[in-house]
């Protein structure tokens, strides 16, 4: 972003998906100020607050003019991204336009970063055993859910509000339960928002990247899932659309954090829990809860402990429950405190709390509660759950809490079982566990008194080592061709489960991968750069298949973490990992510009297969951008270093590449030859990926070519191996490569299907090259039998496109096509201009094609 000349005005507010890093961030939100008449800083301040309290924000969470002034401060290292947006809302109060600022957040800041860490569920979590009272707010909840699915009219939301530990997600959870029962769904989705986490490094979960996890748990694949909230939003209630599913929000911050995730259909009744009252959320049915009223406090305790004794005093039942303010959370963790003394009685608890009380001053029935249920835990279960809330992501298996506490995974076990018993713990999912954020707070600073800073230390270096070398296993299963491009896996001295099996591998990371996010920011950010940077490495070729949140977090945190400890291989890796994200997104220049920086550290290093990378990346970028002599030239050079470095798999990926830029420049002989080098390197080394590129791209040639037969052959093994891969791009790239060998053969409504099924699939994953590529080929198939008009239509939207994403080669066709249809339309004059643009962009791309079109010209 450039500012304009000082004391000029400008008529359009800045754009801030220029911005590449915080300071052009910052820099764009002074020139919006600027936009906007230059208000002061109260009156920003003043018009945020307005906002928040219509939210229904707390006082104590209001803004304050010294933190609104930070956002504008240049130098950064990071922002408020929650008071960022609020600030655009109130210079520029249009939707749309703020949309684009929390994109551009997510995409530089990272939010980035540690808001794409979210776990999702197909699953409730379990009921609590012995849920009581609450028997009004159920009977609420229940006729508003029945009733907002059996009507088919609008979703009703159920927005449970209350304060921290009031029993919001158990109420939530036990409602759910008893949904199940009456069979008003069939289908469950729920995440925790983590709406308060107490680490302010954990934001609030991005509502785009629980998108991206309800819809892979919806049988979406990765490749399909839209970039853009908005896109991700109507997927979403598309695929919701005709099903009975119960989605379950816990833990919202706010309304704003909510709205993308309503199905907004019929049949798909909603909850949310937050502390907050989300009043500006319609319709919806409201619902404030409170503590335990005394008697259900009281019938609470009775059911939890029914065989201890009440002692000398019959009101301790009611001493004990006034002790911890009748909150749920206090309660249910005295009653494990109490069921693990054996010969007390409810006196003598009721007595111990007074006492302990007056003793530590406690204040509160949750502090209270928290003191005396950890300091009746063994040594063993004290530790794991101090340790655990020092882990930094959303929960934790047996593997991570060994890890934690250097035991045997038995122990390990033992120890969750119990803490889970005593209510220290919930579990999240079979085997998962986590904290309550109260519950976390409470043992954080056990820890920080208990455990001494080298202990600590070495507990989670054991939990980064082994998320580190189990990442390495799952990946050396996945894809064993390029194990030589990771690092090698660490030897680990704590348990570790089975990945050797590509499926095991495949759930694993499935599993863990928000988990992976949060260990990529905690370590980048906290003394162990080394495993950010390796981790990043380790999971590039997994975080390619559609996980282009997540890969901006892990390979940005090691791009920070390598430039904080000095290490230019790692920065060159990180930098290599952002630029491919940034290309799958479309985004061409910021991915070239990222490599073009990982190349200079690669030469400055004196690392040839680096080098080689790198070049070889960004030819594939002048490659989508049409500059196809500019890309032969990369992919030379690459091959080149690949040779040098001894990199087999490197080398057959540049040729196979430059086979594609031979093709399209009209140079068929030497494409087949470099496509056939390639498979049989593929091949010998058991890439399958690779195989099927070679093979797509020898199929177009054969196509070029005329040559039917093995262009049919080869172009059926390439779509059977994308397809087993769940490879949704290459296979749609496949499909119009059969729609043009169905043209070679005078099949013009069988290239039809094959065009509009590859068109499908494009516009599911967002692939507006390949979208445009296919709208040329049915205008062509248009065109052929007779339909001028359909095929002005078709070239005329991927025309469109092509001049919007500045794909110069789909253009030149789209403008040749154009040629086409009006020169049979009558209208020569307008044909004589497409033919014209046509020549001059081919001639510019080198493509025999200038050739063809100038002699339609000519005529």
């Amino acid at each position: 972003m450039s500012a304009p000349h000082a004391g000029r005005a400008f008529a359009v507010p800045p754009d801030p998906g220029r911005a590449g890093t915080l300071d052009e961030l910052i820099e764009g939100l002074r020139l919006l100020k600027v936009w906007a008449g230059s208000p002061s800083y109260d009156t920003i301040k003043d018009r945020i607050n307005t906002a928040w309290r219509t939210a229904g924000r707390p006082a104590g969470e209001l803004a304050r003019k010294t933190t609104v002034v930070d956002c504008f401060r240049p130098g950064r290292r990071r922002l408020n991204t929650d008071l960022v947006v609020a600030v655009v809302a109130a210079l520029r109060p249009d939707a749309g336009y703020v949309a684009q600022w929390r994109q551009a957040l997510c995409a530089v800041v990272g939010e980035i970063q540690a808001a794409a860490q979210v776990r999702v569920q197909d699953r409730l979590p379990p009921d609590l055993v012995g849920f009581t009272g609450r028997a009004t707010e159920l009977d609420l909840l229940r006729r508003a859910l029945h009733r907002g699915s059996a009507d088919g009219g609008p979703v009703v939301i159920s927005a449970i509000a209350g304060m921290a530990g009031v029993g919001k997600t158990q109420l939530a959870v036990h409602i759910a339960h008893l949904l199940a029962q009456d069979e008003l769904f069939d289908r469950v989705l729920f995440v925790n928002l983590r709406g308060f986490h107490p680490d302010p490094a954990q934001p609030p979960a991005d509502p785009a990247a629980v998108l991206d996890g309800f819809l892979r748990l919806l049988g979406l694949p990765g490749q399909q899932i839209p970039h853009d909230l908005p896109g991700r939003s109507a997927v979403y209630r598309n695929r919701l659309a005709g099903t009975r599913t119960l989605i379950v929000l816990d833990n919202a911050a706010d309304a704003d954090q909510v709205r993308p995730l309503l199905p907004d259909t019929p049949g798909c009744p909603v909850l949310v829990t937050s502390r907050r009252s989300l009043t500006t959320l319609h319709p919806a049915a409201h619902l404030a809860v409170d503590v335990f009223t005394p008697d259900e406090a009281r019938r609470f305790l009775t059911d939890a402990i029914p065989d201890v004794p009440a002692g000398a005093d019959p009101a301790a039942a009611a001493r004990i429950a006034d002790r911890c303010g009748h909150l749920p959370l206090a309660l249910g963790l005295v009653a494990g405190h109490i069921r693990d003394t054996p010969g007390w009685t409810l006196t003598d608890h009721a007595d111990r709390l007074d006492e302990r009380h007056r003793s530590r001053r406690l204040d509160t029935g949750l502090q209270l509660a928290l003191d005396l249920s950890y300091r009746h835990l063994p040594p063993g279960q004290r530790r794991l759950l101090r340790l655990a809330a020092l882990h930094p992501g959303h929960d934790l298996d047996a593997y991570a809490a060994a890890a934690l506490t250097d035991t045997d995974l038995s122990t390990a076990r033992s120890h969750l079982h119990h803490l889970c018993r005593d209510h220290l713990l919930q579990q999240a999912s079979s085997g998962r566990y986590t904290l309550h954020d109260l519950v976390r707070a409470h043992a954080g600073n056990q820890a920080t008194d208990e455990d001494p800073p080298p202990a600590r230390r070495a507990a989670l270096t054991r939990l980064f080592d082994y998320y580190l070398s189990a990442t390495g296993i799952a990946m050396n299963a996945l894809h064993p061709a390029e194990t030589h491009r990771r690092p090698q896996v660490p030897e680990l001295g704590t348990p570790a489960p089975a990945l050797t099996d590509p499926d095991a591998a495949r759930t694993w990371l499935g599993t863990e991968r928000p988990t992976l996010v949060a260990v990529a920011a905690h370590t980048a950010s906290h003394g162990w750069p080394t495993h950010a940077i390796r981790l990043s490495v380790t999971l590039f070729r997994y975080l390619m298949g559609g996980y282009h949140t997540d890969a901006l977090a892990i390979h940005g945190h090691a791009h920070h973490a390598a430039q904080r400890s000095g290490d230019p291989t790692g920065l060159a890796h990180a930098l290599n990992g952002l630029g491919t994200t940034h290309m799958l997104m479309g985004r061409y220049g910021p991915a070239a510009e990222h490599y073009r920086q990982a190349l200079a550290l690669c030469w400055d290093a004196g690392d040839p297969v680096g080098r080689a990378r790198t070049l070889h990346n960004l030819g594939v970028v002048e490659t989508w951008r049409g500059r196809y002599r500019q890309s032969a030239d990369q992919y030379e050079q690459a091959l080149v270093f690949f040779r040098q470095g001894g990199d087999r798999i490197g080398e057959a990926r540049s040729l196979a590449c430059l086979g594609t830029v031979e093709e399209r420049l009209g140079r068929y002989q030497q494409a087949v030859d470099h496509h056939g080098q390639a498979l049989a390197v593929h091949r010998e080394a058991g890439d399958r990926a690779g195989q099927a590129n070679a093979l797509s791209g020898l199929g177009c040639v054969e196509v070029r070519l005329g040559w039917c037969g093995p262009a049919t052959d080869h172009l059926h093994q390439a779509l059977t191996l994308y397809r087993q891969l769940g490879n949704r791009t290459g296979e749609a790239w496949v499909l119009d490569t059969h729609g043009a060998l169905h043209m070679l053969l005078d099949q013009p409504a069988e290239a039809i299907g094959h065009y509009q099924h590859a068109m499908a699939i494009f516009r599911v994953i967002g692939e507006r090259q390949g979208e445009a590529w296919t709208l040329n080929g049915l205008g062509e198939a248009a065109h052929t039998t007779g339909r001028p008009a359909d095929a002005l239509a078709h070239h005329t939207e991927a025309l469109t496109i092509a001049a919007d994403i500045d794909a110069l080669d789909p253009q030149a066709r789209a403008h040749t096509g154009l040629g086409h249809a009006h020169r049979t339309l009558g209208d020569l004059s307008s044909a004589r201009t497409h033919y014209k643009h046509a020549v001059a962009l081919y001639t510019e791309l080198g493509m025999p094609e200038a050739d063809q079109v100038q002699a339609h010209l000519d005529a």
